[in-house]
């Protein structure tokens, strides 16, 4: 037999790693930097805007009446007037519109602090919640009883043209109680037909005999909770819709429980505008107009109170339509310029080619609650207008009112027609003050747990403990260049709990491995060899513990809302930087502090 020697090199990193340590440091570092320096309030003017004075001259006109500005961006054809003071933000609006055609171009938003060169690189602060900037919130109840109600009826006009179809004598049918139809067959042959009808077009439905002739039909229940979840995310998106039309940021808009929607409005301090766009259900249907007495009409009113007979199904809904912008017409009465999508137009085109000379009426309808709480829809027809020409993808409506009103209209025919009623039924606001008492009181407890952290582990575990401390202060930097990078994500006053959270569970980490070097250096092992050992056997316990609380937070991320989100986004991005500083960082400070150690490994 013959020994042979072998050196095997301890607590050495390939260059690659160090590399890749250094990068993310230095991404990470530029990454969360411009947190550091805030945002300032500014008013955003679009491009449709109209604005013709140049940013010098607009940068006078402003400092004149008192605005104090710090800074006017323009960049293809966008305007950013960004002010010193969060409290002129409103003001400077209202003063602006005075300068542009298109008051809806103007959108109030906020402003990067940091210095250009750092913004050029890509990098944008940390968006803060709620409750860390100030704004407004919204709690909404969407009414699903129009829906089924629709439905129902809906149901009724089609047994009502089945049986004049198919000559179906003593067929009576109507809506009972708002969202179940009630349907009398005196003549017992044509039961047969019908109930044939329903099984198979209709199969959403049930059919309950109450005697001989009379039969009740509701919506079956699991229909009704498709219908339920369907309507809400689509008034989800409307939402979500109408917020981006108004310019609003980092808007937070969520369901909350089986029919509500939740909307945080980080910044708006002044909430009317959000309130009177986000509560409103306006639609624009176009219908047909028929003679007095039809049998295929439905009679609605006028502005004149008059009414006016038009088919019952409408030739075309609101939900087609893709673009609305106000205008002043040639006699100088506001208009609104429609442009419907692709269906919406083949859909206008076909029923207009054929009815060129005939009427057309537009009607507006919107819902509210009466003093009872039900939910009232009124629908007005707001113009009949003959139709000249064949139309098609873009057309113009009249009848809307004044310029401002025509600017409301478009904005919510821009943003999508509700497709269920909502109810602002809670509506909280809070105020900038607050916001940033939070935001130091928050950082404040984060800062003394950092400190007393910091102060043990130097003191606790010696020169250990000042590498440990030096990738605690790494992984925090790499946390807030995180949140700071990934889309999406906000800070909010939990998340700051979770930031302090992620302290002790970065320190945790390395008292692991400290613990474990030392158990090595008790059973005799050499100080090089402690450390190796050390790192080793500890990862397999530090990847399971943060696994199993990885997992808690994903949970609470997925089910959760709002500030439970907040705090579940700190808590698992904050496992990450964690095992990233902790066992990569922390080994690649220790292999540079200590160097390289050799020891005599003797094989057979």
């Amino acid at each position: 037999m013959r020994r042979t020697q072998n050196k095997k090199l301890l607590n050495h990193f390939s260059a690659w790693k160090y590399i890749v340590i250094i990068v993310t440091a230095i991404v990470m570092f530029f990454s969360a930097l411009p947190s550091f320096y805030g945002e300032d309030a500014a008013v955003q003017i679009g491009d449709k805007a109209g604005l013709a004075l140049p940013a010098v001259t607009l940068h006078q006109n402003l400092t004149e009446a008192g605005f104090d500005v710090k800074r006017i961006d323009q960049n293809q054809g966008e305007t950013l007037v960004v002010l010193d003071s969060q409290s002129q933000q409103a003001q400077a609006k209202q003063f602006l519109t005075s300068y542009v055609l298109a008051p809806d171009e103007l959108t109030l938003a906020l402003a990067p602090a940091a210095p250009n060169w750092l913004l050029s690189l890509g990098v944008s602060p940390i968006k803060l919640g709620l409750d860390l900037r100030g704004g407004v919130q919204f709690l909404l109840d969407v009414d699903l009883e129009p829906v089924y109600r629709m439905q129902a009826e809906s149901l009724v006009d089609s047994i009502r043209q089945y049986s004049r179809e198919n000559k179906l004598m003593g067929t009576k049918v109507r809506v009972v109680g708002g969202v179940n139809v009630s349907m009398t067959v005196t003549n017992s042959a044509n039961i047969a037909k019908l109930k044939s009808l329903l099984s198979s077009q209709y199969s959403a439905w049930k059919l309950e005999s109450k005697g001989d002739a009379a039969f009740v039909i509701s919506l079956k229940e699991e229909e009704k909770i498709l219908l339920r979840d369907l309507t809400v995310k689509q008034n989800l998106q409307i939402m979500r819709s109408r917020i981006e039309q108004l310019g609003i940021s980092e808007a937070l808009v969520q369901r909350q429980g089986e029919h509500r929607i939740r909307i945080e409005l980080p910044g708006v301090q002044d909430p009317a505008a959000a309130k009177s766009v986000i509560g409103a259900t306006a639609s624009l249907a176009f219908y047909a107009v028929m003679e007095p007495g039809s049998v295929n009409a439905k009679v609605l009113k006028d502005k004149a109170n008059s009414s006016v007979y038009v088919e019952r199904r409408a030739v075309l809904g609101g939900e087609h339509i893709v673009d609305a912008r106000a205008g002043v017409g040639e006699m100088g009465g506001a208009e609104v310029n429609i442009t419907l999508d692709a269906t919406g137009a083949s859909m206008m085109s076909d029923f207009t080619r054929d009815k060129i000379g005939e009427p057309m009426a537009t009607s507006y309808s919107e819902y509210s609650r009466d003093v009872d709480g039900k939910v009232r829809q009124t629908t007005e027809i707001i113009s009949v207008a003959t139709i000249q020409a064949q139309l098609g993808k873009r057309f113009v409506i009249t009848g809307s009112g004044n310029y401002e009103e025509a600017q409301q209209l478009a904005l919510l025919l821009r943003a999508g027609s509700m497709t269920a009623p909502v109810t602002i039924v809670e509506e909280r606001t809070i105020g900038p003050s607050l916001g940033a008492e939070n935001i130091t009181n928050g950082f404040a407890a984060l800062a003394l747990g950092m400190a007393m952290t910091l102060l043990f582990m130097a003191l606790w575990y010696r020169r250990l403990g000042w590498i440990a401390n030096v990738a605690l202060l790494l992984n925090m930097v790499i946390l807030f260049g995180l949140i700071a990078l990934i889309p999406g994500a906000v800070l909010t006053l939990p998340g700051i709990a979770g930031l302090v959270l992620t302290v002790g569970m970065a320190v945790d980490t390395n008292v692991l491995i400290f613990e474990r070097i030392r158990d090595n250096l008790r059973e005799g092992r050499d100080f090089a060899h402690a450390i190796d050992k050390g790192f080793n056997s500890a990862f397999s316990t530090i990847l399971d513990a943060n696994l199993t609380t990885m997992i808690t937070a994903v949970v609470l991320y997925s089910i959760g809302n709002g500030p439970i989100q907040g705090f579940a986004l700190t808590l698992g991005l904050g496992l990450l930087t964690s095992m990233f500083t902790g066992i990569f960082v922390s080994r690649a400070l220790t292999n540079l502090a200590y160097g390289r150690n050799f020891s005599r490994d003797l094989k057979v």
